[in-house]
């Protein structure tokens, strides 16, 4: 009784150590190796709910890296995520990168999209910085960016070595020709670190 009352004194006063984590780490086990992230659950609550909840689900599972777009050896990114339409969940609301403060700094991982809200399972992780592609008011067009919501903390040699790996020539459509994995990096299983 005495730890129920306890309990709801300290829920009423909003208690630092009830409340929720501002970041959450997760290892993604890939065919390459293992590369944890780092998710910025305070800043990007929206995005980072969104990849947990596949995370969660296992819905990344099985998946895999299918992109690496090198501009340069040391800048460019790869993309990976859920490509089955069954495993899909509804997309999400936008959140920009003016809105969170996060930024696209060397191992960030950030929402791939086409429109804003559009976006739902498919994620890039960037080698190098790449500032445009964060939300900038002033810019023409679709000005919101790409949603970084969190960065890689251990593995970015693993990252490297996909951005590395061998694409097909012909595969991908518009920009993406040229950029699809050949063969593909498994992502065995995506897990909350303990």
């Amino acid at each position: 009784m005495l730890r129920a009352l306890i309990f709801l004194v300290l829920l009423c006063l909003g208690a630092p150590a009830l409340a929720q984590p501002a970041t959450v780490r997760v290892i993604l086990q890939t065919s390459e190796g293992n590369i944890t992230l780092e998710l910025e659950t305070a800043r990007a609550p929206i995005t980072a709910g969104n990849f947990l909840r596949y995370v969660d689900a296992r819905r990344l599972d099985g998946t895999s890296f299918y992109r690496a777009m090198k501009l340069r050896a040391d800048w460019g990114v790869v993309q990976g995520g859920v490509r089955d339409p069954r495993r899909l969940y509804p997309p999400i609301a936008h959140e920009p990168t003016g809105r969170t403060g996060l930024a696209h700094v060397d191992g960030a991982i950030s929402m791939a999209r086409y429109a804003p809200g559009s976006a739902r399972a498919d994620f890039f992780i960037a080698v190098g910085a790449h500032p445009g592609y964060d939300s900038n008011p002033t810019a023409q067009g679709d000005n919101l960016g790409f949603a970084v919501f969190g960065r890689v903390v251990e593995g970015m040699d693993v990252v490297r070595r996909i951005m590395e790996a061998p694409t097909s020539p012909t595969l991908g459509e518009g920009v993406m020709r040229g950029q699809m994995l050949e063969p593909q990096i498994r992502i065995i299983t995506a897990r909350r670190a303990r």
